[in-house]
């Protein structure tokens, strides 16, 4: 599945999603990303449990839980964890407060935003510039 997922409660995944997952601002919304789950985006979710594999940035406001299967490439920020043996993260591990896990979540988002806005205005003066007839 491609596009982005905002959901409340909980969620199950056994799939593949290339997109970001978020959980309406809540204390009690959980992802499991399941041993055959594979996500491609980032992962904004108050309680998370990994056994599959998310390639992008993780932010757990509440708990994490890497079970043995867990790849994680990208950065991971979080309040409380759990980490079994054999589990993988290739990218930073950042310990924080909730409302730090919150504020740099944003802080990411916001940056993500700025570069691809700036990327497509130079694309689309490319895309002009070639359209246009030489002089």
């Amino acid at each position: 599945m491609t596009g982005d997922i905002n959901f409340e409660g909980g969620l199950h995944l056994d799939g593949k999603i290339e997109g970001h997952i978020n959980a309406i601002a809540d204390d009690v919304s959980t992802l499991t990303v399941s041993k055959t789950g594979e996500v491609t985006g980032d992962i904004r979710v108050p309680n998370v449990i990994i056994n599959g594999v998310v390639e992008g940035n993780v932010y757990a406001t509440n708990r994490l839980e890497l079970s043995h299967d867990a790849k994680v490439h990208g950065n991971v920020y979080y309040n409380l964890i759990e980490m079994a043996v054999g589990a993988e993260v290739n990218g930073k591990m950042v310990k924080q407060a909730k409302e730090d896990v919150v504020k740099e979540s944003k802080r990411q988002e916001s940056k993500k935003a700025e570069t691809n806005s700036g990327a497509s205005s130079e694309n689309l003066d490319q895309m002009v510039s070639d359209l246009l007839p030489a002089e």
